[in-house]
């Protein structure tokens, strides 16, 4: 069993992709990073994910629609949505599916570092 959790992060855009795992590794979790939902949903990563940092709006399957694909499949892997695209609409969804926190793009080290936190903890968590 490992000791460090394993944050997975989905996203299509690729220099956020790589910033968010590098700054996930810097706060010292394992991270894997994805190019879209259906990657993540077919890797060996899936399993061992401790929080899940989901883009919202990504071709062929969205952050919400990788949160019911996960939900209908039993996993209840707490997860963040980021996006650079804030709607109001999209973040009731996210937080009514049980969204830990909803973060606009860019966001700052801190704030990701409380909603792993929550995540992990599962307590719930923050918005901007």
């Amino acid at each position: 069993m490992r000791d460090t959790p394993v944050i997975s992060i989905v996203d299509d855009d690729e220099s956020s992709r790589i910033g968010t795992a590098s700054l996930v590794r810097s706060l010292g979790f394992v991270a894997h990073a994805f190019s879209s939902a259906r990657s993540f949903l077919h890797s060996e990563q899936l399993t061992e994910t401790s929080c899940l940092i989901s883009d919202v709006q990504m071709p062929n399957m969205s952050g919400i629609q990788l949160h019911d694909v996960l939900h209908a499949r039993g996993y209840k892997i707490p997860i963040i949505f980021v996006t650079a695209y804030p709607d109001n609409n999209v973040r009731t969804q996210a937080f009514g599916r049980g969204a830990v926190c909803f973060l606009n793009k860019p966001f700052d080290g801190e704030r990701l570092s409380r909603c792993i936190e929550a995540a992990l903890k599962n307590d719930g968590g923050d918005s901007d």
